[in-house]
């Protein structure tokens, strides 16, 4: 793994029209290597990731399985899978298998009968190819270890090695060649495991942020051409693990959310009618905040649900605030017995909205101001505080249109139907 940090000028001084997705296509079509694979990351992020999930791209795919060599097929199955669907910058499969090793099989039986022991041949072997630490020198504040081993030409092919001489007990000077093969032969260069088992490990690099979309083709493509045998298994990791997480969350919160809502706005009205006018408000605000997400182009995050969470209560807020004085009119003017027609309750529905005009603008307004300038905001953790506010930030126009023009209209038609028939007369 080579890694390199690019310091980026503000993006103000880049070439007009160029964008980071740009930038990252540029800069990969520039820079290529034989045997090398490109992953666009951010430094703090890919140690975050690395430490967490172990995968230091956006995606990774995890394959499990007792036998290494299976484990490689199956990786560059996966690899050839993913690497042309739409949104893949890059996808490399580790090859588990491309280590080159010298093994050194001891005949226990021809050492026997020289009388050398398993640890004798392999002290030789140590400290004829491997090198063994001596002593140690001493520079300062510094110290440095005395290796010791055979020159390059008396290591560097087995028949030479096959020449290096085993002291025996008795003093025989054995060659290694009688008491040992020697073979190169293929190996992992290094063993991942996760859950006890063997691990191969394909990164992946997205041209854009869908991480989930991208997946969801990547799962059905990999499911109809990768075959997994019995005992083999494949998980899809690194940001996606975050994600799953995230979802399988907010389906107990969100719900949760909303029944404690329900239940607290019902102990404050005592009425299933108007706890459900309140809530209504909720819909009117997921219209702005959808629409503002989709002129962004901001994808569905943990921090897009964060926003919703935090706007529908203020939704809930606002139209209990406009419920709440609707009422009061109401009830005020039934009590002095001026409530007979439609044309005595469409005058106290309009008195009553007409007055919270006011001091609802004035609660959406401040909010909006407050909000407004992080959409614009540049600084560390940016672009996390730009996906809270941005469904607040459009969700609370329509809220404000829902709750003052909306609002009005459905308690009017709530409460004509409690006048009964002779209250029916014509509204001018």
């Amino acid at each position: 793994m080579l890694e390199t940090t690019i310091v980026l000028k503000d993006q103000d001084e880049w070439r007009p029209g160029l964008t980071p997705d740009g930038l990252i296509a540029e800069l990969d079509r520039a820079l290529q290597f034989p045997g090398l694979t490109n992953s666009w990351t951010m430094p703090i992020k890919t140690r975050i990731d690395m430490l967490s999930t172990g995968i230091k791209t956006p995606v990774g795919i995890k394959l499990g399985g007792p036998d290494l060599a299976t484990l490689e097929r199956l990786a560059e199955q996966v690899e050839a899978v993913v690497k042309p669907l739409p949104g893949t910058l890059s996808a490399y499969a580790e090859r588990v298998m491309g280590g080159a090793y010298l093994d050194f099989d001891i005949d226990r039986e021809a050492a026997a009968r020289f009388g050398l022991r398993i640890a004798d041949i392999q002290d030789t072997i140590q400290s004829a190819v491997g090198g063994m630490n001596v002593s140690w020198t001493v520079e300062g504040l510094e110290r440095y270890p005395i290796n010791l081993r055979y020159p390059r030409e008396l290591r560097d092919d087995p028949e030479a090695l096959e020449q290096i001489l085993v002291t025996a007990p008795g003093g025989a000077q054995v060659p290694l060649g009688q008491v040992a093969a020697i073979e190169f032969r293929d190996g992992p260069p290094g063993i991942k495991s996760e859950g006890a088992r063997p691990n191969a490990w394909v990164y992946v690099d997205l041209e854009s942020s869908d991480i989930g979309g991208w997946i969801r083709r990547a799962r059905e493509e990999v499911a109809d051409k990768v075959a997994l045998p019995p005992g083999y298994t494949l998980l899809w990791s690194g940001q996606y693990e975050y994600m799953e997480r995230a979802r399988d969350r907010f389906l107990v919160i969100v719900p949760l959310t909303f029944v404690l809502t329900f239940a607290l706005l019902y102990l404050s009205t005592r009425s299933v009618i108007k706890t459900a006018f309140i809530v209504s408000a909720v819909p009117f605000s997921l219209v702005g905040s959808v629409w503002l997400l989709d002129q962004l182009n901001y994808n569905w995050s943990v921090a897009v649900w964060v926003g919703m969470i935090a706007l529908a209560g203020l939704a809930a807020e606002t139209g209990a605030v406009m419920l709440l004085y609707l009422d009061l009119v109401y009830n005020e003017r039934k009590g002095a017995g001026a409530m007979e027609t439609l044309r005595d309750l469409r005058d106290a529905v309009t008195h009553a909205a007409v007055q919270r005009i006011r001091p609802i603008t004035m609660t959406v307004l401040t909010t909006f101001v407050a909000l407004v300038p992080i959409l614009w905001a540049t600084g560390t953790g940016a672009d996390v505080m730009k996906r809270i506010a941005a469904p607040m930030v459009g969700g609370l126009v329509t809220v404000f249109l829902g709750v003052t023009f909306v609002f009005p209209a459905f308690y009017f038609v709530w409460r004509s139907i409690g006048l009964g028939k002779d209250a029916v007369a014509p509204v001018e």
